[in-house]
């Protein structure tokens, strides 16, 4: 039986967010949404239901607007690693929801990871 491509997204993203909140230990979740324009991310307090910092490509501080590519994902990430910073949070874990660590969303975690984030 064949499953289509949104269902298998759909129990890969519940998977690995399962996976991740077991290991949590009160950290916040650094999720990633990437669409077929934009990319964003949030850091998100899952204790108190607050989203700490987030950035996204559809901001135009950042300069690239409706762009969805390497280059933006890594813009992304490293404005993601500056506004955790004022937010004075250094750890957190990686939520790729039910992307794959490839190309984009891989781009925005070691942009991440670059400027002071640990995960």
């Amino acid at each position: 039986m064949a499953n289509s491509k949104r269902d298998l997204f759909l129990k890969r993203r519940l998977r690995v967010r399962n996976k991740l909140r077991k290991m949590a230990n009160g950290r916040p979740r650094l999720s990633v949404h990437r669409s077929n324009k934009n990319i964003s991310v949030q850091l998100i307090d899952d204790v108190n239901g607050v989203t700490l910092a987030s950035a996204s490509t559809m901001e135009k501080a950042l300069g690239v607007v409706g762009k969805n590519n390497v280059e933006a994902a890594a813009k992304v990430g490293a404005a993601i690693a500056e506004r955790a910073k004022k937010a004075k949070v250094s750890d957190c874990y990686f939520d790729r929801g039910g992307f794959l660590f490839h190309g984009k969303v891989k781009a925005l975690a070691d942009a991440a990871r670059e400027g002071g984030l640990k995960f």
